[in-house]
C-alpha cells in the first residue's frame, strides 16, 4: 500500500506540474506561505510545523509531523491596474517631444486593469516515518509567478528625441505592439529528509528540490531598438537584425535545482526557534526570450531565508512571529535597474552588454524584500481549531523603475489572513484559509517620457482548501 501511495503521490505531482496555474505575486512574486494552515497565519509557524508542506519553509519541522496525504487548491485573485498621466500644459503632447526633454516613448495616457483574475494553484504531498527519529516527504507545490494582460490602450513614439517636427500618430497597445504582458509560472518538486533528537527537543531537515518554470512575454516588441541583438548589429554592421527572441514567441519552459536546510529547537514546552534557508534555484535560461532577459535569458530563482519563533501560552495557544528575506538580487532580469540601460550605444553608451539581453542588460530594477509575519492558532476543542495572521513588508519597485514595472506591479505590502482545521473521524483533517491584500500603489515617472507618471496599483484575495490525511 506504501508502495502505491508513492507511485501515486509521483504521478500527481507530474500532472500537477504540467497544469498548475501562475500568478501567485503576493510579496513580490513569493507567496505569503506554502500550505492552508501556514497561509491563515499569514505564512508564520516555521518554529511550529503544523502540516506537511511546511517543508517548503523549514525542513526540520518533518520529523515531528504524522504521517499524512496532503492535498489542496487555492483560488488566488489578484486586481491589477495602471494608469499614466497626460502631457502637462505647455510641455507638448504624445507625439510631440521636444529638444533635451528624453521623450521618446509616451504610453497613453492610459488607465487599464489587468485581464485574467482568477487562478487556481493546487499543491499534493506525502511523508513516511523512517524511525521515531526520522522522516521522509515528497511534495509539490507551485509558489510564485505573475501574470498580466493588458488589453487596449495606446502609446507613441519620437526615436528623434525631439529633433522631428510633426507629431506622431500613437499605436495601439500600452507598449504600441498590441495587448501587453508577461506570465510566469514556478512549480517545485520538493524531497525533505528530517531527523529529531530522542527527547524531541532539537531537529534539523534538509530538502533537495527541483524546479521549473514556464514563461510567456506579449506586446514587448516596440523595444527590439534597445536589445543587444540589434544594436550590435547595427554599430557593427551598418544594418540592424531584428531580434527574434524577445516577444510573443509562445510559452518557453526551464528546469533547474537548489536545496533548503533548518533547524528546529523546542527551548521548553512553551517556546521554540527555528531558522532556515533555501539557496537560489540555479535554473536554465529562457531561450526563446533571450533578448528579453538579462544574461541572453537568465532568470534563476532567489534564495530565502526565514528565521521565526512561537511562543505557546497554554495547550490551546500558539503565537508564532517569522522574518522571511528574499534576495532578488540574486537575479539580474529581476534586480537589474533600467538605468543600465543608458550605458547601451542606442542610448549614448558604448557597451553591448548593458542593451536588453545583455549580461548587464536591464531588468525590473526589484529590490531585497523583508517580510514580518505574526500568525496565532486557537485550539477551540477537539474538532476546531481556528488561526489568523497579519504580514507586512515594503513593496520591492522603486519609484524609479516604473515603465517596465507595468508588466509586473507586484506592489502589495499587507496581508491579513483568517482561516481554521476541523478534525474529521480518523483523524484526518479539512483545512480552509482566507487572505486579503489591501490595495498598494507606487507612481513614479515613466523612464522614456519624464514628462508623464506612471502609477500601478494591486490588490488580492485568496481563498485555499485542503484536506489532509492521516496514515
Amino acid at each position: 500500500m506504501k508502495n502505491l501511495h508513492g507511485r501515486s503521490i509521483l504521478g500527481l505531482c507530474v500532472v500537477l506540474t504540467l497544469v498548475a496555474s501562475s500568478a501567485s505575486a503576493t510579496n513580490g512574486y513569493f507567496t505569503t506561505g506554502t500550505g492552508t494552515k501556514s497561509k491563515a497565519q499569514a505564512g508564520a509557524g516555521s518554529a511550529d510545523p503544523q502540516e506537511l508542506m511546511s517543508i517548503a519553509t523549514n525542513p526540520a519541522g518533518l520529523a515531528f509531523l504524522p504521517q499524512s496525504i496532503d492535498a489542496g487548491v487555492s483560488i488566488f485573485s489578484p486586481m491589477r491596474d495602471y494608469e499614466t498621466s497626460g502631457i502637462p500644459p505647455g510641455y507638448g503632447y504624445p507625439g510631440q517631444c521636444f529638444p533635451g526633454q528624453g521623450c521618446t516613448f509616451t504610453i497613453g495616457p492610459n488607465d487599464l486593469s489587468s485581464a485574467n483574475e482568477f487562478f487556481p494553484i493546487p499543491f499534493v504531498g506525502a511523508n513516511w516515518a523512517l524511525s521515531d527519529q526520522s522522516a521522509l516527504a515528497l511534495a509539490f507545490y507551485a509558489r510564485g509567478g505573475m501574470n498580466t494582460k493588458w488589453e487596449g490602450g495606446t502609446a507613441t513614439f519620437d526615436p528623434t528625441g525631439g529633433a522631428g517636427e510633426l507629431p506622431l500618430d500613437p499605436f495601439n497597445g500600452t507598449y504600441g505592439n498590441g495587448t501587453a504582458g508577461v506570465d510566469l509560472m514556478q512549480g517545485f518538486l520538493n524531497l525533505t529528509y528530517g531527523w529529531k533528537s530522542a527527547e524531541d527537543r532539537f531537529g534539523l531537515g534538509a530538502s533537495a528540490i527541483f524546479a521549473m518554470q514556464r514563461f510567456e512575454a506579449r506586446g514587448v516588441m516596440s523595444f527590439a531598438p534597445y536589445t543587444k541583438t540589434y544594436v550590435e548589429s547595427y554599430f557593427t554592421t551598418g544594418t540592424p537584425q531584428m531580434p527574434k527572441n524577445l516577444s510573443s514567441n509562445g510559452h518557453d519552459m526551464s528546469y533547474g535545482y537548489g536545496a533548503s536546510v533548518g533547524a528546529l529547537w523546542n527551548v521548553t514546552d512553551m517556546f521554540s526557534i527555528a531558522a532556515a534557508y533555501t539557496t537560489k534555484m540555479s535554473m536554465g535560461d529562457f531561450g526563446d526570450y533571450a533578448d528579453l532577459f538579462a544574461g541572453g535569458g537568465g532568470f534563476d530563482i532567489p534564495s530565502t531565508g526565514t528565521i521565526g519563533i512561537t511562543v505557546r501560552p497554554s495547550e490551546a495557544w500558539a503565537l508564532s512571529f517569522d522574518v522571511q528575506e528574499i534576495w532578488y538580487s540574486d537575479v539580474d532580469a529581476v534586480s537589474n535597474p533600467i538605468d543600465n540601460l543608458a550605458k547601451c550605444p542606442i542610448m549614448g553608451g558604448s557597451d553591448f552588454e548593458s542593451c536588453l539581453g545583455g549580461k548587464k542588460g536591464p531588468g525590473f530594477g526589484w529590490e531585497d524584500m523583508t517580510v514580518y509575519k505574526l500568525g496565532a492558532s486557537w485550539k477551540y476543542s477537539d474538532t476546531w481549531t481556528w488561526r489568523a495572521g497579519y504580514s507586512f513588508t515594503d513593496q520591492p519597485i522603486p519609484k524609479d523603475q516604473m515603465t517596465f514595472n507595468i508588466l509586473a506591479p507586484g506592489v502589495v505590502e499587507q496581508h491579513f489572513t483568517v482561516g481554521f482545521t476541523q478534525a474529521r473521524p480518523g483523524g484526518n483533517e479539512v483545512n480552509l484559509s482566507f487572505m486579503y491584500a489591501p490595495e498598494t500603489s507606487v507612481k513614479g515617472e515613466n523612464n522614456f517620457d519624464p514628462r508623464q507618471t506612471v502609477e500601478l496599483s494591486m490588490s488580492q484575495i485568496e481563498l485555499e482548501l485542503s484536506y489532509s490525511w492521516k496514515r
